[in-house]
């Protein structure tokens, strides 16, 4: 445990020293506040979020950090280090919660990190009915989440934003559901995205060593799940394909629209069954409408009600450390969301395959939105490292491997100490 807290700060040291630099070089002086907000891998729960179902994330130690203060003048300017751009905008203009097209389309820009910004200050300004154009600052992010791999960097972005908000004006947010809440809003609104709850969830409420059974069913019961084990010791090792994905690309049969296409689709499906969410539907009442739906739209359900079955009964292995039965519910899941959900891709399911060849290796899955990304694979410590050498052996890109530890969510830094 003391290694992994360590960990967890030399991780935090990566992002927050160099926002520290970067402040000072853009502005002239320190940053006066610090936060941080970790990505996430989600174990096993594909797109039933957006469905009112089960997910089992956990975050991870790869983190977004914002440095920032208050400042005298009239403007709030935030530099990306990854994107090498300041964003610069009027503070005595109020960000709308909920932007008109007009609106949206003089405030954002289409696939632009700035929107995700954008959104997460609005919504923080207007749930506290704090005047934007008192707190006029300036601020730098970083982040060491992979962008589009699948690891929530979006979510990460939005969740460290609005905690250095709430560390900047010293006004926080009650309930952490309602600060996840307002995150996922500015995806919805400003970045377009019409993502689930999962990701600002775990993002904001994740705690060391566990990961977070999410029924995303208002009222959202969150429940712990630990994921330290010691006898065998077992791990999270995910593999980043390389291949990205965009899920704001709105352009025809981009990633956007496949993933909106789904949503709809799942919607359309729980609509005819008579049902507020596919959460409800069972596979017999799926058979009982399967003549009067498409083929797409059967397979689409089908892989919403089992996903939701096989997330339930996964949470029930792990107390007994049945690693075995965990593992193949995740090829399950992995085959599911290649066969009836239809977001894999050739390079995922290759390192699946490969992962899932090797001794010691549990289960293996894509995780995240899909198109692209990361897969998630449970295996023996002692098994990490052949399977590293197996997805290098056999893996055509230069594929990219870590293990991670389950990790706290969104917190406040100590940033004197990196001054």
């Amino acid at each position: 445990i003391f290694l992994a807290d360590k960990m967890a700060d030399d991780c935090i040291g990566k992002v927050i020293r160099p926002a520290v630099d970067l402040f000072r070089v853009q502005f002239g002086t320190d940053p006066a506040k610090g936060v941080v907000a970790p990505g996430r891998v989600n174990i096993i729960g594909e797109h039933t979020d957006y469905n009112e179902g089960f997910v089992l994330p956990m975050a991870i130690n790869k983190y977004t950090g914002v440095v920032g203060r208050k400042t005298s003048s009239d403007v709030i300017r935030i530099y990306s280090e990854a994107f090498k751009e300041l964003l610069e905008f009027p503070a005595a203009k109020p960000l709308p919660s909920t932007p008109t097209s007009d609106e949206w389309n003089e405030l954002c820009k289409e696939n632009h990190w700035g929107n995700y910004v954008k959104g997460t200050i609005a919504q923080y300004f207007n749930q506290h009915s704090l005047e934007q154009g008192a707190w006029a600052f300036d601020a730098v992010i970083t982040s060491s989440v992979p962008l589009g791999a699948g690891l929530s960097s979006s979510a990460s972005l939005e969740v460290a934003m609005y905690t250095f908000l709430e560390e900047l004006t010293g006004v926080h947010t009650e309930r952490p559901i309602d600060k996840a809440l307002n995150c996922q809003k500015a995806e919805h609104e400003y970045a377009k995205v019409p993502c689930g709850i999962m990701d600002q969830f775990v993002v904001t409420m994740a705690k060391k060593n566990e990961a977070l059974l999410i029924d995303c069913r208002e009222p959202y019961p969150v429940q712990p799940v630990p994921l330290l084990f010691t006898d065998p010791k077992v791990v999270i090792l995910v593999t980043d394909s390389k291949v990205k994905h965009k899920l704001s690309e709105a352009s025809e049969g981009s990633t956007e629209g496949e993933y909106k296409k789904r949503r709809s689709t799942c919607e359309k499906v729980a609509g005819i069954l008579g049902l507020p969410a596919l959460r409800d539907a069972t596979m017999r009442d799926l058979e009982a409408v399967k003549d009067s739906i498409t083929e797409v739209e059967y397979k689409r359900a089908q892989h919403v009600i089992k996903e939701i079955e096989r997330t339930q009964n996964a949470v029930t292995l792990l107390p007994s450390k049945k690693f075995e039965e965990f593992g193949q519910l995740m090829v399950q899941s992995h085959m599911s969301l290649k066969d009836d959900y239809e977001v894999s891709c050739d390079e995922l399911n290759d390192l699946v395959g490969i992962a899932t060849s090797v001794k010691g290796v549990y289960g293996s899955r894509m995780t995240g939105g899909g198109f692209g990304g990361c897969t998630v694979t449970l295996v023996r410590e002692d098994a990490v490292e052949d399977c590293k050498a197996a997805i290098k052996g056999n893996y055509p890109k230069d594929a990219e491997c870590f293990v991670f530890q389950p990790c706290e969510g969104a917190r406040k830094i100590d940033l004197p100490q990196f001054l």
